[in-house]
């Protein structure tokens, strides 16, 4: 059987996996080229994208914006510091606990991320655009996969 892939698959377009994977890959260099002019990655922009939207009503920790974010508390750790050394956010004690910190965007970290908010849906759109009509329920079928194995973790 040397070079024959076992497959249940005829053709690779009919593997839901690698479609994904495809689309996926293609719809981050979009993401990447929309973000580019701004000076931020896209794990940059959803970290600061997310803490600026979670408000300021209550304080935000790490591991809240890791959470809210569905992202590594590691990574996020390592991102925040890029962040906070581009002057984009800011790290105080909290107030409850002497272990955490809490984050807050700074002005100019709220006015950048708004300003690549907009690229970013403009990027989305022109991505999507191919489904037409069918972009409400794809995006609501991510949402399913999204909440179904976000449950099981």
């Amino acid at each position: 059987m040397k070079g024959e892939l076992v497959t249940a698959h005829s053709d690779p377009s009919t593997s839901t996996g690698l479609m994904l994977w495809r689309v996926t890959n293609s719809w981050q260099r979009a993401i990447r080229a929309a973000l580019a002019p701004f000076g931020l990655t896209h794990v940059q922009f959803v970290l600061l994208a997310t803490l600026t939207s979670m408000g300021r009503a209550t304080p935000v920790t790490q591991r809240d914006l890791a959470d809210q974010a569905a992202t590594d508390v590691m990574m996020t750790s390592q991102v925040l510091r890029v962040l906070e050394d581009k002057q984009l956010i800011e790290r105080a004690p909290h107030p409850e606990d002497r272990r955490a910190r809490t984050l807050t965007p700074t002005a100019a970290g709220v006015a950048l991320v708004n300003r690549a908010n907009t690229a970013v849906e403009d990027a989305d759109r022109a991505y999507f655009a191919a489904l037409g009509a069918a972009t409400r329920d794809f995006t609501r079928l991510l949402g399913t996969l999204d909440n179904a194995h976000r449950a099981a973790s």
